[in-house]
C-alpha cells in the first residue's frame, strides 16, 4: 500500500497515471471557491490534463474553501500535497485511475482570510472559478433576483468587514486590484444554472453595490462572467471508495473522487485576462453555450429530480437500480421527448434521440452507484432552475405537462412522508433542503387544502396559480396515492402493455 504524496508517486503501480510535470513548479491562475467532488472530477481534471500536454503553464488552481465543514479537505489534502485519485468507472465495469496534480495549493479562509484576498489580488490571477452549488449563489428561485438577507451576506456587507462568503471575498479581491490598478479577474461560474454566467454577474455586482455602488459599477462594467453548461456524474466518496481503491490500485488516498466516464464541458468564450486553451484538451469554447445549457439542464438535471422521488418512493436505493427497470426508463424518455425537448433550441452536434437514450445508459451505470438521496438534495433550489421552466413553457405553448407535474407531486410526497416522521421507518432519506421549514409547513397545508404545497411562492412563484397546472398536479398526487409510483408512471406511458406487471418492480419494492 502506497500513502499519495508528491514522494511516492514514483512507487504508484502501472495502473496508475501520475502527473507528467512537477506540480511544484506550477503557478496558480485559478482561484476555485468550492472544491468538492465535482471541481475535482471536472475542471481540476481538464487543467491536469493541460498540464500534461505541456500547454498549461501559469493555469494550476488555488483552491479556497469558506465553509466550517471544508476545513476536511483543507487536512486531506495538505496530508497528501494536494495530490489526488480520480477514479472512472465505465458501465462494462472497466476502471482507470489517475493522480490529480493541478490543485497546487489550497487555502481555507476562516484560518487567514487576508492570504485569501491577497491570492485574488494578486496578478497571476487571471480566473475566478465557482462551484458553490446552485443554493450559493443566494438569487430567489422565485424572482431570480438577489436575496442578501443570508446571516453571513449582511455580515460581509458591514464596514470593514472581514469576507465571510464568496461575495465578499470575490468583491474585496475585486477591490484591491482596482485600487493597485491591477485588470480585474475573470469570474467562472461552473455550477448547474441557466445562464450561469449572467446569474454570478447579477448576484455579485447586486452585492458589491450594496457594499460599494460605485465598485458595483465598476465590477459590472469590466469584469467578465462567461456562461458554461458542465456535465459529469460524480457521487459523493464513500468509505468503499477509498477500499476499492485500496485494493484495486494499491493506493491510499484520504478523499479520492470516483466518476463516470463521461465528461463535458461547454465554454463561452469571454475572458477579461485571456484564459487556458482548454479546446487542446476536449472543451468546447463557443460563441453561445444556451443552446447546451438548457438541453443538459432541462433533460439531464431534471430527469434526476424525476428519478430521485418517485424512484425513493418506490423503494430504491442507486440510481442505476431505478434506471435499469423499465417503467423508470419509460417514464424518463417520455418527459424528455414530449416536455424537456419540445423547449430547446437547436443544439449543434447533437442528436436529442441519441442523447435521450445515452442519458439514461449513463443513469443506469451501475458502477458509479450514485445514490438517489444525493440528487435530491436543496430541491427548492434545483426543481425551479431545471423543472418548472419546462412547465412554464410547456403551458405557454400548450404542450403536455403530465410528466414534471407527477415530479412535483412526488416531490409533495416525499415532503409529506418526512414531516410526518414516518420517512425514516419507510426506508426515505431525512429532508436537505435550506428551505425544509418553508417546504414542510407548505406540504402540512395539502391535508386540509389540497394543491397548498403549490402557493409556496418563494418556490413556485405565480406557477401555482396556473388552473391546469394545478390539475394536473392534484391528478398526480391522485394516482401516487391510489396506486404508488409505479403505476402513477405507467398512467402516462403511450405503450398500452405496460398496465402488466414488471418483473423487475415487486409489490415489496414499492410504496
Amino acid at each position: 500500500m502506497v500513502k499519495l504524496s508528491l514522494s511516492t508517486l514514483h512507487a504508484l503501480g502501472p495502473g496508475v497515471a501520475v502527473p507528467a510535470y512537477d506540480p511544484r513548479r506550477q503557478t496558480p491562475g485559478i482561484v476555485h471557491f468550492g472544491v468538492g467532488a465535482f471541481h475535482r472530477s471536472h475542471e481540476a481534471m481538464y487543467i491536469d490534463r493541460l498540464l500534461n500536454a505541456g500547454a498549461g503553464e501559469g493555469w494550476a488552481i488555488c483552491g479556497v474553501g469558506v465553509l466550517p465543514s471544508d476545513a476536511r479537505m483543507r487536512d486531506v489534502l495538505a496530508a497528501q500535497d494536494h495530490l489526488y485519485t480520480l477514479v472512472t468507472r465505465s458501465p462494462d465495469g472497466r476502471s482507470e485511475a489517475r493522480v490529480i496534480g493541478s490543485i497546487t495549493e489550497y487555502l481555507f479562509a476562516p484560518d487567514d482570510p487576508e492570504r485569501v484576498l491577497e491570492r485574488l489580488a494578486d496578478p497571476a490571477t487571471r480566473i475566478v472559478s465557482l462551484t458553490v452549488t446552485e443554493g450559493g449563489y443566494s438569487v430567489s428561485p422565485a424572482t431570480g433576483e438577489f436575496d442578501p438577507s443570508g446571516e453571513d451576506i449582511r455580515h460581509d456587507l458591514g464596514p470593514g468587514a472581514a469576507p465571510r462568503t464568496v461575495f465578499g471575498f470575490i468583491t474585496e479581491g475585486l477591490r484591491r486590484r482596482r485600487e493597485r490598478g491591477v485588470p480585474p479577474f475573470t469570474v467562472m461560474s461552473c455550477d448547474n444554472l441557466q445562464g450561469n454566467g449572467h446569474v454570478t454577474r447579477r448576484a455579485l455586482t447586486s452585492f458589491a453595490r450594496l457594499k460599494d455602488p460605485e465598485l458595483g459599477e465598476w465590477m459590472g462594467r469590466n469584469v467578465a462572467f462567461p456562461n458554461s453548461m458542465v456535465d459529469r456524474i460524480t457521487p459523493a466518496t464513500t468509505d468503499a471508495d477509498r477500499r476499492d481503491l485500496a485494493a484495486e490500485s494499491g493506493v491510499e488516498d484520504g478523499w479520492p473522487v470516483v466518476a463516470e466516464t463521461f465528461t463535458q464541458w461547454v465554454l463561452e468564450d469571454e475572458f477579461t485576462l485571456g484564459r487556458p486553451p482548454l479546446e487542446l484538451v476536449g472543451v468546447q469554447v463557443v460563441g453561445d453555450v444556451e443552446p447546451y445549457e438548457l438541453m443538459k439542464l432541462r433533460l439531464l438535471n431534471a430527469s434526476h429530480q424525476a428519478v430521485g422521488y418517485l424512484g425513493l418512493l418506490a423503494g430504491f436505493t442507486f440510481v442505476h437500480e431505478a434506471c435499469q427497470a423499465p417503467p423508470f426508463a419509460r417514464f424518463l424518455l417520455g418527459y424528455m421527448e414530449r416536455e424537456g425537448t419540445p423547449t430547446l433550441r437547436p443544439v449543434p452536434g447533437i442528436d436529442l434521440g441519441a442523447y435521450h437514450h445515452e442519458l439514461i445508459a449513463r443513469f443506469s451505470n451501475e458502477a458509479i452507484r450514485d445514490t438517489l438521496a444525493r440528487l435530491i438534495v436543496d430541491s427548492s433550489e434545483r426543481i425551479p432552475k431545471f423543472l418548472l421552466p419546462v412547465v412554464r413553457e410547456q403551458l405557454a405553448r400548450g404542450g403536455e405537462i403530465g410528466h414534471a407535474a407527477l415530479v412535483v407531486a412526488a416531490w409533495s410526497c416525499y415532503l409529506e412522508a418526512v414531516t410526518r416522521g414516518d420517512g425514516a421507518a419507510g426506508g426515505l432519506p431525512p429532508l436537505q433542503d435550506q428551505r425544509a421549514e418553508a417546504l414542510a409547513g407548505a406540504v402540512r397545508r395539502e391535508a386540509e387544502r389540497p394543491g397548498a404545497f403549490l402557493d409556496l411562492r418563494e418556490v413556485f412563484g405565480d406557477l401555482g396559480e396556473d388552473g391546469r397546472f394545478r390539475e394536473a398536479y392534484l391528478d398526480a398526487r391522485r394516482r401516487l396515492s391510489l396506486g404508488g409510483p409505479v403505476e402513477a408512471m405507467r398512467a402516462l406511458a403511450d405503450d398500452p402493455t405496460s398496465a402488466a406487471p414488471d418483473p423487475l418492480l415487486t409489490s415489496s419494492r414499492q410504496r
